[in-house]
């Protein structure tokens, strides 16, 4: 489960400075994350008996919840609605996270020895670290991401440079 503090490297003192840096350090755990699950993840997942169709319910999950977090990424924090969408958001991840664990996870380790699955995590943690930092609905499979995933990390990357040199000032 992921799992942001609002006081992990928020700079500055007030709170809602601390919550809008919380905020984003969300956004880009979650992006990076379900990336990582769509490139490694899910298509482990697919050779398991019935496997198609777990990993299509949980890429429906995703693509919604990728929805609302583009939504979100684009509001102002202070914004009205922000807090109920964000609400919103925490249910469905939640929601979502549950669905993994019990329909796909625990099926992947009762398939594959712990050397694969060691091996799968080092894959995700690859993924994790060329992911794009912000979500793109609509990007929900492997090859997708393969195909549109380093153009897009390279823009969300030199976004998050310039946002945070922005905000440096």
């Amino acid at each position: 489960m992921i799992v942001v503090s609002s006081t992990d490297a928020c700079p500055g003192s007030s709170q809602f400075t601390t919550f809008c840096c919380a905020f984003q350090r969300l956004v880009r755990l979650l992006a990076v994350h379900e990336t990582a699950e769509e490139e490694i993840v899910h298509p482990m997942a697919r050779r398991l008996p019935g496997g198609d169709g777990i990993v299509d319910d949980r890429l429906a999950e995703e693509r919604e919840a990728k929805e609302l977090l583009a939504e979100l990424d684009g509001m102002d924090t202070g914004e009205p609605g922000f807090l109920k969408s964000i609400d919103r958001l925490r249910v469905d991840v939640l929601t979502h996270a549950r669905a993994e664990e019990r329909y796909e996870f625990d099926r992947l380790k009762d398939q594959f020895s712990p050397a694969q699955l060691k091996g799968f995590a080092a894959a995700v943690r690859a993924a994790e670290a060329i992911a794009p930092t912000h979500p793109h609905p609509g990007t929900e499979s492997a090859t997708k991401n393969m195909l549109a995933g380093p153009v897009v990390a390279m823009a969300d990357r030199v976004r998050d440079m310039i946002n945070d040199a922005r905000d440096k000032d």
